[in-house]
């Protein structure tokens, strides 16, 4: 079984009423995966915050302290606004560390010398992937998945790191910490024009980092069939150019056609082919090395029914 790196105290992370990034999404995953026997003791990974070491590999120190002031403030009846979109009550730094923490320890457990299995998940909230060097935007506080590969490229001395976004929303901030990075390759594909408005073809890296940036950019009635086509060749040129020694996924499902706040046509079922064909590259490069970790997806029943998919895909 795989690894699961999850804590009960990330449903605790609260947000406005009607918010979409609802404390349901992780407890209804959970629940179905553990009266599913995906879930057990046996797999179940216990979660410890992260160190600040690792946030500060990938946030500014100002920002750092600017998010412990406010979360100080911070109460579940009177939340601090960080943006029109993301919410901080009183758990939710807290909630935070405890995903970049899972994160960072998923990445240890998969590539440590003796490791006993090469492929975890990372069941978390709230996500990641918007959180810029300097700023909360997008639901998302810290660069959860940044910190991971930060962490695996500055602690563990991997130079060869691919990360893999299938959110509908770009992952603008991953972008951003790693733009300038030939050591972490970043290959996002998502609808377009939409939220966050980057996300180009022709944002390709800059510096040392040019060329190890691929964008995906896909309008709202792209067909699953021209999805698939256009994401197999693209990962294939970043698996080709980056020869990861480890895959990390932001594993987004709101690209499901009954997804309220994305949406771009896909079925529970397409994340199947998608996480098959990740696999394939961290079986030919990577000595199958993987960490998932859930970003986004909104509409609970797909979202546990899309998600399951992908777990057992990665099985």
């Amino acid at each position: 079984m795989i690894p699961i790196h999850t804590d009960p105290r990330m449903i605790e992370h609260r947000t406005p009423s009607g918010h979409p990034e609802k404390p349901e999404r992780l407890s209804a995953i959970l629940d179905h995966w553990r009266k599913t026997g995906r879930l057990t003791e046996t797999n179940a990974v216990a979660v410890k915050e992260v160190d600040r070491s690792d946030l500060a590999r990938v946030h500014t120190e100002a920002y750092l302290k600017n998010l412990e002031e406010k979360s100080a403030d911070a109460t579940d009846e009177h939340l601090q606004m960080l943006d029109p979109d993301t919410s901080m009550g009183r758990s939710s730094l807290r909630a935070a560390k405890l995903a970049a923490g899972a994160a960072v320890a998923a990445v240890r457990q998969v590539t440590a010398p003796d490791a006993k299995h090469r492929i975890a998940f990372c069941a978390v909230r709230p996500p990641g992937h918007h959180a810029r060097p300097h700023a909360a935007m997008g639901f998302c506080l810290y660069g959860t998945i940044a910190a991971a590969a930060a962490h695996a490229r500055d602690v563990l001395q991997l130079d060869r790191i691919l990360i893999v976004d299938f959110d509908v929303h770009h992952g603008n901030g991953t972008q951003e910490i790693f733009y300038e990075d030939d050591s972490v390759g970043f290959l996002s594909i998502h609808r377009f024009p939409f939220y966050p408005g980057s996300g180009r073809a022709d944002e390709t890296g800059s510096g040392p980092g040019l060329g190890f940036t691929w964008n995906v950019p896909l309008g709202a009635d792209t067909s699953p069939k021209n999805y698939h086509a256009a994401f197999e060749a693209s990962l294939e040129k970043a698996a080709a150019k980056t020869k990861p020694q480890l895959v990390l996924i932001s594993a987004g499902f709101d690209a499901h056609r009954e997804d309220p706040v994305g949406g771009l046509g896909l079925e529970s079922d397409d994340f199947r082919r998608i996480t098959r064909a990740i696999r394939q590259v961290a079986d030919t490069h990577a000595e199958g090395r993987i960490v998932s970790m859930l970003e986004g997806g909104y509409h609970i029943e797909r979202l546990v029914e899309s998600a399951t998919i992908h777990l057992d895909a990665l099985q």
